[in-house]
């Protein structure tokens, strides 16, 4: 209890720029986390190529599953027709159909990373504009109320920071593990495709 009640002495100078700074973060690692529990059911429940080639010669249905080439594959063997030409564009639209699960969210996760440390540099300006504004009216003198504006305007810029920096990092690294994923699933259409 005493460690909330730090960070809300922490936290209290940046005002409703601090309030947005952590609903921004909060939604970016709700979804961050979102995505990396996604990536990892996609790859542990996956077919290899091989064994995508083998349900292919076997034709039996594919077991259910959050697999990518999993999923393209038994969505393929249901709608096969066993003309090559037609059967190679179905596994391009199959394949096409399942990018969008791969890409989801991403987006959002690196304009909240960006955004961050944007909403700091709100909360320095207007710290600073707080600041000058008891300059004005009070002077120098009043060391006090001079660090209400400078407290708020530091407070912000390094939160922001805190929050964008990692965001940035982590959007990285999930585009790498989505490229990865897409990558694998093009290396599989074009087996299959060679195959059907």
């Amino acid at each position: 209890m005493d460690y909330l009640l730090n960070a809300y002495d922490y936290f209290r100078p940046g005002g409703g720029i601090m309030l947005l700074l952590i609903v921004a973060s909060l939604w970016m690692w709700g979804l961050v986390f979102e995505r990396l529990l996604c990536f990892w059911r996609m790859q542990r429940e996956d077919v290899t190529v091989h064994q995508a080639l083998m349900l292919l010669r076997e034709g039996r249905p594919v077991s259910p599953g959050a697999g990518i080439c999993r999923r393209m594959v038994g969505g393929f063997l249901q709608s096969r027709t066993g003309s090559p030409i037609l059967d190679q564009r179905l596994l391009d639209q199959h394949a096409l159909e399942q990018r969008p699960r791969i890409r989801r969210f991403l987006p959002a996760i690196t304009v909240l990373a960006a955004t961050a440390p944007l909403l700091g540099l709100l909360g320095t300006v207007t710290g600073m504009i707080t600041t000058f504004d008891v300059i004005a009216i009070f002077g120098t003198g009043n060391a006090k109320a001079l660090s209400g504006g400078i407290s708020k305007a530091l407070v912000t810029t390094q939160s922001g920071l805190l929050v964008g920096i990692p965001g940035l990092f982590m959007s990285r690294l999930l585009m790498r593990r989505a490229n990865g994923i897409e990558r694998r699933l093009t290396e599989t259409v074009m087996a299959l495709k060679r195959a059907v």
